[in-house]
């Protein structure tokens, strides 16, 4: 894979200030209810242990204590963000453009975008270690980094160049597990494969077993792999920090399963998954939308119960 280094800032372009705040109030359902086909939700996530899903124009917390509840978005959520250790606290790309955070789960909403190009945000995700620490990917642009929990950004990568073309963050996911040169992985999907930058953000690079190198640096054959299937977006990744080797792909093909860190994979359950997400305290508990069917399983995608939202709430 060819690698690439982070431009220099001087080619940034002019940053154009965030959106104005937003105002939500919240919700909560029950997984025992299930989504017709053609489903409208758009986004999903974790709240501590409650699954959150945002349609077009609501936000759901879907509660096995508590029974379905919505309330309105005044804008689109396209993607979700959020951290074990900060309960309440969301991130939420805008669709078309702009980042949004609650710190009361979804009830109100600020701007956590100022300092970001006004372009989309295609991928998002909190560090694995570090709660304040968030990352986002911006179309046509690269990797930006708050250290603040969206109040400044910083410019920090390329977007990853393979197959003879930089490519666009689908999905981003940070992989708490050491780089051998310090600090920890994050995990990006594309059109044109997995790739992976280690948090110091040297280069972009391919997901190899953890002796590759030093088999290659010795003139040994390195260990066999089997990767994610080619000719398939990867949109959606996914996992629990309490197993960071067990990471989770949706694909057009199905449900995909790595357990040593993205180098194996096996398909786990057939049909195209659209959204993904895993509960944090939890690495079995999976919430996924398959064949526009929003369900969950709690055994590693093995089964899958549909849930249920009332259809005149979906919109």
């Amino acid at each position: 894979m060819p690698i690439q280094s982070p431009r220099a800032m001087s080619r940034r372009r002019v940053l154009t200030g965030g959106l104005a705040a937003v105002g939500a109030t919240l919700i909560l359902p029950d997984p025992s209810f299930a989504l017709s086909k053609g489903s409208p939700i758009q986004a999903l996530g974790f709240d501590g242990d409650v699954l959150v899903a945002a349609s077009k124009r609501r936000l759901w917390r879907l509660s096995t204590s508590q029974g379905p509840k919505s309330s309105p978005l005044e804008r689109s959520v396209a993607a979700i963000a959020s951290h074990p250790e900060t309960s309440g606290t969301i991130f939420a790309a805008i669709d078309p453009v702009g980042l949004m955070r609650s710190r009361h789960g979804g009830s109100t909403w600020a701007d956590a975008g100022a300092g970001l190009p006004a372009t989309r945000v295609t991928a998002l995700t909190q560090s694995a270690l570090e709660p304040k620490m968030l990352y986002a990917a911006l179309a046509e642009d690269g990797l930006w980094r708050s250290k603040d929990a969206g109040e400044s950004w910083e410019f920090v990568m390329d977007r990853p160049y393979l197959d003879g073309a930089e490519r666009e963050v689908l999905t981003l996911v940070s992989v708490g597990n050491p780089t051998g040169m310090g600090g920890i992985w994050l995990y990006a999907g594309t059109d044109a494969g997995l790739t992976r930058v280690p948090d110091c953000f040297c280069r972009w690079q391919d997901v190899t077993p953890g002796d590759a190198m030093d088999a290659l640096a010795a003139g040994k054959t390195p260990p066999s792999a089997d990767p994610l299937p080619e000719g398939q977006p990867i949109s959606h990744l996914a996992l629990s920090p309490k197993a960071s080797d067990r990471l989770y792909a949706g694909l057009e093909s199905g449900l995909w399963r790595s357990t040593d860190a993205g180098v194996n994979w096996a398909l786990v359950a057939p049909g195209e998954v659209a959204l993904l997400t895993v509960n944090p305290a939890d690495p079995q508990h999976i919430a996924a939308v398959r064949n526009s069917i929003l369900s969950v399983s709690r055994d590693g995608g093995m089964t899958f119960e549909p849930l249920n939202i009332p259809q005149g709430d979906q919109t």
